[in-house]
């Protein structure tokens, strides 16, 4: 709660900080489609798989740009290619394809008797996001966002499929500090449930749990915020700091999972820090 709050206070002061720090100087077009890429590169931690207690240190990298006029970035391990063009005014559309690899319990788990339970295959996911985004609401660099992306195993990991909308407000405090607020809500299949929650007799004896059948539905809902500032340059170009913190609470049948309720956690949190480059 706390998070929200301070992401609210951010946000509400935007306008005003905006303009107070960039008096007397020019501004960039809101409306600019050129050419722009940013890399990031830093550290981060996340649970050791989703639904355990542990976390485990990982790489944080990701790149984002746009390239005549569409943009793309990465989330984690999944690449996002918006493929329409921003309007220079009005409702902006966005869809484009989505693709990525999930590594859930792929390797060696930290808790002793998850570890027991069979290693499981990555999955090969592709799919694709629409949504639409409006701008200048507080000041002509902001943007609030509604999306749905869909994503579906294609390797023959859990044959299954994704469902996740979200809405996410990002604006600029100044012309050197960048905030982002976020909000999902994730549904998985019975075929994701089954793969990654559900516990076989066979498997519960080896492992010490008790055998379970999980069904797909509601997975989690989540918030993150992320904030930018920048070292040299601006927010459009030089090198920069950024931050992220993410929380989501698993629920339903993944919730009561054997692999959460007895040796996990539902509450999972990832955070990261790191450098980012912009031209």
């Amino acid at each position: 709660m706390l998070r929200t709050l301070t992401a609210i206070a951010l946000l509400a002061t935007a306008g005003p900080l905006f303009a107070q720090s960039s008096a007397g100087t020019e501004l960039p077009d809101p409306n600019d489609n050129s050419n722009t890429f940013t890399i990031a590169a830093g550290v981060g931690t996340t649970p050791d798989y989703e639904g355990s207690d542990d976390q485990r240190g990982i790489p944080a990298i990701a790149v984002r740009g746009r390239v005549a006029g569409m943009s793309f970035w990465t989330s984690g391990t999944y690449l996002y290619v918006d493929v329409i063009r921003r309007p220079q005014s009005g409702i902006d559309f966005d869809f484009g394809p989505i693709v990525g690899v999930r590594l859930n319990r792929s390797g060696d788990v930290k808790d002793a008797a998850v570890d027991k339970l069979p290693e499981l295959d990555p999955a090969i996911e592709i799919g694709a996001f629409g949504g639409v985004s409006w701008h200048g609401l507080t000041n002509p660099y902001d943007s609030l966002s509604l999306r749905v992306d869909f994503v579906a195993d294609v390797g023959g990991a859990h044959e299954s499929s994704l469902i996740t909308p979200s809405i996410t407000f990002s604006t600029p405090l100044s012309q050197h500090t960048f905030v982002s607020a976020s909000m999902n809500l994730e549904w998985a299949g019975g075929g994701y449930a089954d793969y990654y929650y559900s516990i076989t007799p066979a498997e519960g004896a080896v492992a010490g749990l008790p055998a379970y059948d999980a069904d797909g539905g509601l997975k989690h809902w989540g918030l993150s915020l992320t904030g930018v500032q920048s070292i040299t340059g601006d927010l459009t170009g030089g090198i920069s700091a950024f931050a992220l913190a993410s929380y989501k609470h698993l629920g339903g049948d993944f919730e009561d999972s054997p692999i959460v309720d007895m040796r996990g956690s539902a509450s999972q949190w990832m955070a990261a820090i790191g450098l980012a480059y912009t031209w």
